[in-house]
């Protein structure tokens, strides 16, 4: 670990070590150069600038000072010269500074750097999920680090998203949006912009998502092609790391309920609301995104969740080669539990049985923790959950210790018009399992 923190820091002052490597290389040259010119470009102009300096001296101070004035006059050029550079450089830097983005102060330019030099050398994180449980979480981490990878489910057929696949055959852009908005350090209103959704009057436009339509733009732009879309919007945002879709190719979900019967369509599973046994992708054989397995591999700390169980985290884990990659991974790896139950799909579940839902369905140990929020919400918005079929997960941890799983439990909720997760607690808690 402390090696590979060690690779990290140094590799992300490269930058900054080029610079100075050609700055240094330049003063030699200019030096060398300067010593082989000396005697017949140098010496003579130095000499001849020296005689006019006697010549004005013997004017003003006695001739045995001559050549005191001589070194301080030379002492005061090298003190205003040095100085004058100085501020040429620094208001260069300043003028393009301003140049490439206005709102950035001068008082803020070392404050920005500083702040980007530390998030740079934070460690290795991926986050794997989709819904507002992976983009709540993402918020908190780009805190602590800029070197995250979102590994995102792409198996959303409704909404905004269902409608963009069924008109342009395009990947769900939904929960990526999200992401890269939660990522994002770009102004508030471009970010605004992503999020905007159309009402309801806005006839063939109502109900999607700004970003969305944005996104597939960039994919008709890119020829089709989504990777590139996506990294188009994420220079757009200036997110603080990486959004990669679990996989390219088209893919839906397909359910098994108790009852035998069979659901094809995450949105037709939801509305289903029957106890799922079992949950496939459709088709299963899809192809892994290689930068998921590669940020796999090299991660520090993987997050698995949180999200709907059946239709944001078992998705992502059930991509042909993730789990494979999540098995033999060096890194810490947590499963983060959802605060409140998704109606049709996890109803009254506790902590305990979302995680024997991932064992059951992707069959081999993909993490070593398990995170558990404690803490309970008020009983008004208990209340106004259970109106919606939404429950608490009541945190049973004993039965997941039970199970072989290290239980990380406390207060990681956020209540207040909404119960969720605190991506600032929950970030500081996962990174803190780092330290230890």
């Amino acid at each position: 670990m402390t090696n590979r923190r060690v690779r990290t820091i140094i590799a992300q002052t490269r930058g900054l070590r080029n610079a100075l490597g050609w700055t240094v290389l330049g003063i030699l040259l200019f030096v060398l150069g300067s010593a082989l010119s000396f005697q017949v470009v140098i010496q003579p102009l130095l000499l001849s600038l020296n005689e006019m300096s006697k010549r004005i001296f013997a004017m003003v101070v006695p001739p045995d000072q001559i050549g005191l004035a001589t070194h301080f006059l030379g002492g005061a050029f090298l003190v205003l010269g040095l100085l004058f550079l100085i501020v040429g450089i620094r208001q260069f830097f300043l003028h393009l500074i301003r140049t490439l983005n206005p709102a950035l102060g001068e008082a803020r330019v070392s404050e920005v750097y500083l702040r980007r030099q530390k998030l740079a050398q934070g460690p290795k994180v991926v986050a794997l999920g989709g819904g507002t449980g992976l983009s709540t979480l993402l918020r908190g981490l780009k805190v602590h680090t800029s070197n995250i990878t979102a590994i995102v489910t792409v198996t959303d057929d409704g909404g905004s998203s269902g409608r963009l696949v069924q008109d342009m055959g395009m990947i769900p852009p939904g929960d990526i949006r999200n992401c890269l908005v939660a990522l994002a350090d770009a102004e508030k209103a471009m970010t605004d912009l992503f999020q905007h959704r159309f009402k309801e009057a806005a006839g063939s436009l109502s109900g999607h998502s700004m970003g969305n339509l944005l996104i597939a733009a960039l994919v008709d732009q890119a020829r089709g092609d989504f990777e590139k879309a996506v990294d188009m919007a994420s220079n757009v945002l200036a997110i603080r790391g990486r959004v990669v879709p679990s996989t390219l190719e088209r893919v839906g979900l397909r359910a098994i309920l108790e009852t035998g019967e069979e659901v094809c369509g995450e949105t037709a599973i939801v509305k289903a609301g029957g106890t799922i046994r079992r949950i496939y992708l459709d088709p299963p054989d899809v192809s892994p995104q290689q930068a998921a397995l590669d940020a796999i591999a090299e991660a520090d700390i993987i997050c698995i969740g949180p999200g709907s169980v059946y239709t944001s985290v078992i998705p992502t884990l059930l991509v042909p080669g993730i789990t494979e990659a999540l098995r033999t991974s060096k890194a810490i790896r947590t499963y983060i539990c959802n605060v409140m139950t998704q109606p049709g799909e996890s109803d009254e579940f506790t902590a305990s049985e979302h995680v024997t839902a991932i064992l059951v369905n992707v069959e081999k140990r993909v993490f070593d923790y398990v995170v558990v929020n404690t803490a309970v919400p008020s009983q008004e918005l208990l209340e106004r959950y259970l109106k919606e079929g939404q429950h608490f997960v009541d945190p049973d941890v004993d039965r997941i210790r039970a199970t072989g799983f290290r239980v990380i439990p406390g207060d990681f909720m956020s209540e207040s018009n909404v119960v969720r997760h605190d991506p600032m607690r929950l970030a500081a808690k996962l990174i803190g399992l780092l330290k230890r």
